[in-house]
């Protein structure tokens, strides 16, 4: 198995997935346009601040990934090279910590998040609050639907690493 090849598909996938972050943000800034130029009623207004955030973030994310991401594919080739082993022993601890952080973060402090705010709509009714506590479920979700695909590709990754012999 060529390692360094498995090592830049894996960069070069995350490549192709983090923009969606940009992409999902992008249309939240697109919702609050439209919520600030159609918004008649009190709810459809207090969208227009927490979807801007909210799309902002997402943009901030997808392009900082984007961006580690792409000098990643650069930096395998010569990592690999100068020495190998250290190489592949640094990217398995590199991929364990990511997937106990998926673990910890996407996978229970972000339902944990997500039900918080459920509830919180169900007690509140201000529509400033209800408009950013379901525009954060949405954020959510879409953090959710994106890293739980990137999960996924990390651990086919890591169980790549873990059968090379050198």
């Amino acid at each position: 198995m060529d390692i360094l090849k498995a090592a830049t598909d894996w960069a070069k996938d995350e490549l192709f997935s983090t923009p969606f972050f940009a992409l999902f943000g992008l249309g939240f800034m697109v919702a609050s346009f439209a919520f600030w130029q159609l918004g008649k009623t009190d709810i459809a207004r207090a969208y227009i601040i927490p979807t801007l955030i909210a799309g902002a973030l997402l943009v901030t994310i997808g392009l900082g990934l984007f961006f580690t991401n792409k000098s990643r594919v650069k930096a395998f080739e010569k990592a690999y090279h100068a020495d190998k082993t250290a190489f592949v022993k640094s990217e398995i601890e590199r991929a364990d910590s990511t997937l106990k952080e998926y673990q910890t973060i996407v996978f229970k402090a972000i339902p944990i998040i997500i039900a918080t705010c459920a509830i919180g709509i169900i007690f509140l009714d201000n529509p400033k609050w209800r408009a950013s506590l379901i525009t954060t479920i949405a954020m959510l979700i879409v953090i959710l639907l994106i890293d739980g695909t990137a999960h996924a590709r990390i651990n086919n990754y890591k169980n790549q690493l873990e059968t090379v012999k050198i």
